[in-house]
């Protein structure tokens, strides 16, 4: 099937990570109103023509994650009654996705929920990256693209590629994450063992690897409240570690992080902008997705696979 032009909407959650991914395709931002009425309902009029074109509608669920959520859901309503040929939900960062499964009674798999709120609003096809858990990709009966986040971190952190760095995964579920990054920079490779005490708070309790006089590099895939990342951090440094950095895909910093950021032992924070992300005058970095994401909707528009954009350095 021949699609029709490609035309990238995007709400107001990230509208300089969508500016950006339309300066690398060379291409302008499609015109839409996205505002509240005065009781705080959500109104969104496209400002254009798209009967028969293939939209791309990008919005991060970053905070504040209902309001955001709730004018993607309208924008795709929008674009599917004005006939759009096809509509592609675009989420960096593809929020809600920590509640994943039934971990204890009588709570919900919020994930799926949104899954199937995308899939009613009429989105035919979902392009993210680094989800919290991949089986999320399960949730959806359409197409999903997910990206991943690991070539534009190594285009970065290659420059420390040495003998004296350790990978470190701040808890047992991040290993495979860890062992792939560790594996690409030749690197050492451990794990934190963590217990959660409550929402905002970690308690690191075993450290399993060497880190004694290394460089050390924590890896996730999102920190909220930086407990996680700042407990193992203080881990490592406590058995010797020399520095410290974190690269994290979504950071979803709130002031709590920022705190313990500022009086933190990580030396830098690495994160990427599918939120915006401020620096606050702290050590934090932020590498752009936009060429990633672009040359995802170029290639999907066209038919092409994507599979050549996970490729990194050979590996």
């Amino acid at each position: 099937m021949q699609l029709g032009e490609l035309k990238i909407f995007s709400g107001r959650s990230n509208p300089a990570l969508a500016n950006s991914i339309c300066d690398f395709i060379g291409t302008s931002l499609g015109a839409a109103t996205v505002t509240k009425f005065p009781d705080g309902e959500t109104f969104v009029k496209i400002e254009e023509n798209i009967r028969g074109k293939d939209v791309f509608i990008l919005q991060s669920t970053s905070p504040p994650a209902n309001d955001h959520l709730m004018e993607m859901l309208i924008m795709i309503d929008a674009a599917r009654r004005s006939s759009a040929q096809r509509i592609t939900a675009v989420l960096p960062f593809y929020g809600y996705s920590r509640q994943d499964r039934k971990d204890q009674p009588r709570v919900p798999i919020t994930a799926k929920l949104v899954a199937n709120l995308l899939v009613t609003a009429g989105a035919n096809r979902v392009l993210t990256m680094d989800l919290h858990a991949q089986q999320i990709q399960g949730f959806f009966d359409i197409p999903v693209d997910h990206l991943y986040a690991s070539p534009i971190f190594y285009d970065y952190l290659h420059q420390f590629r040495h003998e004296d760095l350790v990978v470190i995964s701040p808890d047992v579920g991040g290993m495979k994450m860890a062992a792939a990054y560790a594996n690409m920079l030749g690197s050492g490779l451990g794990f934190v063992a963590k217990k959660r005490t409550d929402a905002t708070t970690v308690e690191a309790s075993n450290l399993v690897g060497d880190v004694e006089g290394k460089e050390v590099l924590i890896l996730d895939d999102i920190t909220e409240t930086a407990g996680t990342l700042v407990a193992a951090a203080e881990l490592v440094r406590a058995h010797g570690a020399a520095k410290v950095r974190a690269a994290v895909t979504h950071g979803v910093l709130n002031d709590l992080a920022y705190e313990r950021l500022k009086d933190g032992p990580i030396d830098e924070l690495i994160t990427t902008n599918t939120i915006p992300v401020e620096s606050r005058g702290l050590p934090v970095t932020v590498l752009s997705v936009a060429n990633l994401l672009g040359q995802a909707i170029l290639r999907i528009n066209s038919h092409e696979s994507i599979t050549s954009l996970f490729t990194i350095k050979g590996f």
